[in-house]
């Protein structure tokens, strides 16, 4: 058997196992909370204190009711992450520059980081906020996942070099998610221990929740996987969306021109 018949097999494989899966899932409702207009390219999501992030012309920007903070820097190229874990410390990547800003509650510039200017070489492709004032990283150079404490400048890996490209990846304070290229699902802790959580269904978009669940979305619509072998159909009213982000039973729904809000249950 030549390597372009396997290829079709296994996508056939793909396919056929995505179909099987779809016809076993279980509906989630869906109970409409809000909806409003938004004038955005990205929306990032909500904090705790309920106000939303997003991006527009690369401008990012910080709103709730009549308060509006935004913060702007051009000489850094496009916005590429935002992490907004911490809503006193928010992490803004640039990844064209190499570099992070360290954003605090009123979007002013507390620490600008250029990782090309230190003393370990550092080529970074991923990051997030971590615990004690570290940052998660993922070094290009060395494949591995590390830890820069932005007050000390200090920088340790935590991780074996991985051997398989990173195709999405999500972070906690304490945990570092990533599914590589051939959908397999893993956790790195701050102690460099890596557990496999098992492998994914194809998607499109995908948000993790925990260790056991996650919701993505594939052709336009939305499923909840919970542990391994369970997946729940969200039925929202929405056949084509950009982005959706999902935090304390709200999922929310971003469209060209609005965000819509739902109250699920998971289970």
């Amino acid at each position: 058997m030549n390597k372009t018949i396997r290829q079709i097999l296994l996508l056939l494989f793909i396919a056929c196992s995505f179909s099987t899966f779809l016809g076993q899932s279980q509906k989630i409702n869906a109970s409409l909370v809000s909806k409003f207009k938004i004038a955005a390219d990205e929306f990032i999501g909500y904090d705790s204190f309920g106000y939303s992030y997003q991006i527009k012309n690369n401008v990012f920007s910080k709103v709730k009711g009549n308060e509006i903070f935004e913060y702007k820097n051009v000489s850094l190229g496009n916005i590429t992450k935002v992490d907004i874990q911490n809503p006193l410390k928010i992490v803004l990547f640039y990844e064209d520059f190499n570099s992070v800003v360290l954003l605090d509650n009123q979007l002013n510039k507390m620490t600008e980081i250029n990782f090309s200017q230190n003393a370990v070489p550092i080529v970074v492709s991923a990051i997030g906020m971590s615990t004690q004032n570290q940052l998660w990283i993922f070094n290009t150079l060395n494949q591995q996942i590390s830890l820069f404490d932005y007050l000390k400048n200090e920088y340790k890996t935590v991780s074996v070099p991985l051997t398989e490209g990173i195709k999405y990846y999500q972070t906690d304070f304490n945990t570092f998610y990533w599914i590589d290229k051939k959908n397999n699902w893993f956790s790195c802790d701050i102690f460099g221990k890596i557990s496999s959580l098992g492998n994914v269904a194809d998607f499109d978009k995908i948000e993790i929740i925990s260790p056991q669940k996650f919701i993505f979305s594939k052709a336009n619509s939305l499923y909840l996987r919970e542990n391994t072998n369970t997946f729940f159909e969200i039925e929202v009213l929405e056949k084509t969306f950009d982005k959706f982000y999902y935090k304390d039973q709200i999922l929310s729904i971003f469209t060209k021109k609005e965000i819509v809000n739902y109250k699920i249950v998971t289970p």
